[in-house]
């Protein structure tokens, strides 16, 4: 290959890419870890950070990462992710001939390379349509601090001023650096990524072309290839630590004095027994029982078990467990063909490394040691389909067979406690509804569970049951079984993370994991404090009124080059008679009795006779406030936050204050959105309606 991506693990050393340059140790070799292709045993590239100076990495994100990031808006950010998603897409097939090096089948890869890049697309969506274009979000409604009104408070959310430190397990090189970097750059952190050792070399090749594409600011995005013990000892209460991998690495480091003492944030997503669910009502021949055995062979097989939302525990009822591990076995045979993946119809590949081959062997013992019993599959060494086509054993591959365990006693604690990170799942037996809830909850904090039923009460029982012990619940049934994008599977719109052994910590989740990179601050002030400070305007503030003699002031002939935040107009008062509503009635068909029947609606608590409609005051409300003529004001595109709060009788008055409450401008178009405060009163300034009004308006008029 002459790919950048396939050039990049012919050197030596895997280089780092750090203070904007690629890096590599001088004279290392002697002391870098080897790194050898999954399938063939084949040396394919040696790890090395000696002589990395660490402390000038964190500081040049803490630096140039943050000032250049700095300069960006968070709809910018937002559209370089989409930018770099769509680089990336066209370079699939190079990511792919390295992801097979690691064992990964194409389905394996497609998995981690196209689902990381689906994460850059999903962020860089979510980030323009959900999140201000400004560098502040604000959280929550205002409160009012004194009784009139000039001090209040409210919570906002600004960057944390440090780096996003991602330390990754070896498993999905290209998905678990996207699903950190992308809420990271959204927030406007610079990411330090330091993947795991044996399939390092595609995170290096996948950041090599993220880097050559030029879509990426100075010091946004850096790489550590090899060993960074003392990278915590860098860090401080500015900056966070993302971990996946195991339990006891993720204590060793959640014990570091600067997290513990320093204030460096960490999360973790580490161990965990996760569990799928067989409702009482699923047996044979329903299409939940097909769904079920697919769902756990997947998990099985895909990425050859290593995923951390593998299925490890198949909690069935106690009559069904032979049925189910006769299901899987049958499936297995009929549908898993393991060998290289690089061979057409291989469908599972090697594990990572034969090290990993080895944990996996071992944990699969010291299960059985404990009490469980192989029902299905071998730990012998298979015979495979190799390179050439033929089937055989390979001795410096890391293949291995899918196991099925099932258990006497099924609160041995070596079944809930003993995870083997491989093709591996315990069937499990038990007697009711309640029972599989303790079982699923011996796991101890998991990040996913199954629960498969078509039965509500049951689908109910299980799901309330055990979703305080997991971060992530998949119902799944007939209606679902096609859709579902699968248990193992976590989607950046959702929480991925899960309590106790799982790690406890939350990544993902949409804006909430753009919020994980920022500081959560309230602020206290007047209300043009306030305005000040977050670019949107607030109850109290100063207002700019149009001149009710001069159109041209008037916000709506005002293009967004020239409006401003505070720019309003107050209408005159239009009176509400009898024959307005009844009209309105009979024209809308809203006859609702407030409107129509005096005797009744005066004998209901909230009103003191006939009414008019809410949506007619609305509707008014927009004649008065608008500027009819063609102007930069383009459309109105819909009202949030709409409440009635005072009821308008025959003979009341209205009047509108509409007041531009906040300025979006789009990036790729040639308008913005404006959202504007409106607030309808009646003729003794009680306050009637109050709502947004959001408006598509041009940054230039004319056009």
């Amino acid at each position: 290959m002459t790919t950048a991506a396939a050039q990049s693990i012919q050197t030596t050393i895997v280089p780092s890419y750090v203070l904007d340059a690629w890096w590599t140790p001088e004279g290392a070799a002697g002391k870098a870890a080897e790194v050898r292709d999954a399938s063939t045993g084949e040396l394919l590239a040696a790890v090395s950070t000696e002589g990395l100076d660490l402390a000038a990495v964190v500081r040049h994100g803490r630096t140039v990462g943050q000032s250049s990031l700095g300069k960006l808006t968070i709809h910018e950010r937002a559209l370089k992710l989409k930018e770099l998603a769509q680089f990336l897409n066209g370079h699939r097939e190079q990511i792919y001939e390295l992801s097979y090096k690691t064992g990964a089948t194409k389905l394996d890869s497609m998995v981690d390379v196209d689902g990381g890049i689906g994460v850059l697309f999903t962020f860089g969506s979510k980030g323009r349509r959900e999140l201000p274009n400004s560098q502040v979000i604000v959280e929550g409604p205002l409160e009012t601090l004194s009784r009139d009104g000039s001090f209040v408070g409210e919570h906002i959310y600004s960057r944390i001023p440090g780096v996003a430190v991602q330390i990754n397990a070896f498993n999905f090189p290209v998905w678990g650096m996207l699903e950190k970097f992308a809420p990271a750059f959204v927030a406007g952190v610079p990411t330090i990524v330091k993947p795991a050792t044996p399939t390092g070399y595609v995170t290096e090749a996948v950041v090599r072309l993220m880097i050559e594409s030029g879509i990426l600011p100075a010091g946004s995005l850096q790489l550590i290839s090899g060993s960074a013990r003392t990278l915590l000892d860098e860090l401080d209460y500015r900056d966070m630590v993302s971990f996946t991998g195991s339990a006891s690495t993720a204590n060793l480091l959640k014990s570091h004095p600067n997290v513990v003492h320093g204030g460096v944030r960490f999360t973790s997503e580490t161990d965990s027994l996760n569990a799928a669910i067989l409702g009482p009502d699923a047996g044979p021949g329903t299409p939940e029982f097909d769904a079920f055995i697919r769902s756990v062979v997947t998990e099985m097989t895909v990425k050859a078990g290593q995923k951390c939302t593998a299925i490890r525990r198949t909690i069935v009822p106690k009559d069904m467990v032979d049925d189910v591990v006769a299901a899987i076995g049958a499936r297995v045979t009929d549908k898993v063909v393991l060998g290289d993946p690089r061979v057409e119809g291989v469908t599972m590949g090697a594990l990572a490394s034969v090290g990993q081959l080895k944990d996996v062997r071992d944990a699969v013992e010291s299960l059985v040691a404990s009490g469980g019993r192989i029902a299905w599959g071998s730990l012998e060494a298979p015979e495979v389909v190799t390179s050439g086509g033929s089937k055989a054993a390979v001795p410096d591959g890391a293949f291995m067979s899918p196991v099925v365990l099932t258990w006497d006693d099924v609160r041995a604690p070596a079944l809930h406690g003993t995870e083997a990170f491989g093709p591996v799942s315990s069937v499990v037996g038990y007697s009711s509804v309640e029972e599989a809830v303790e079982l699923a909850a011996l796991g101890a904090g998991s990040l996913v569970a199954t629960v498969c039923t078509n039965d509500p009460e049951t689908a109910h029982a299980l799901t309330l049951g055990i979703a305080s012990h997991h971060g992530r619940v998949l119902v799944l049934n007939r209606e679902d079984a096609r859709t579902s994008t699968g248990h193992g599977s976590p989607v950046p719109h959702l929480v991925h993370g899960g309590p106790g052994r799982a790690g406890g910590g939350e990544e993902l989740g949409g804006i909430r994991s753009v919020k994980h990179h920022m500081q959560r601050t309230a602020i206290q002030g007047s209300p043009n404090m306030l305005t000040a400070v977050t670019g949107v305007w607030h109850k109290g503030a100063d207002r700019h009124l149009a001149d009710p003699a001069n159109p041209e002031t008037h916000p709506f002939r005002k293009s967004l080059a020239e409006l401003r935040i505070g720019d309003a107009v107050r209408s005159e008062l239009r009176q509400v008679t009898l024959e307005d509503i009844t009209r309105f009635a009979n024209e809308t068909g809203d006859t609702f009795y407030a409107h129509t029947n005096e005797e009744a609606a005066a004998a209901n608590p909230f009103f003191p006779g006939i009414v008019a409609h809410g949506y007619l005051l609305v509707s008014w409300a927009a004649g008065l406030f608008v500027s009819p003529e063609p102007g930069p004001v383009l459309a109105n595109y819909g009202l949030e936050n709409l409440r009635f709060l005072t009821p308008v009788p025959a003979g009341d008055s209205i009047r509108v204050t509409l007041t531009a409450k906040q300025i979006t401008p789009r990036v790729t178009d040639e308008y913005g959105e404006v959202c504007w405060d409106a607030v309808i009163e009646n003729q003794n300034d009680e306050i009637v309606a109050t709502y947004d009004v959001l408006t598509l308006v041009a940054k230039e008029w004319p056009a």
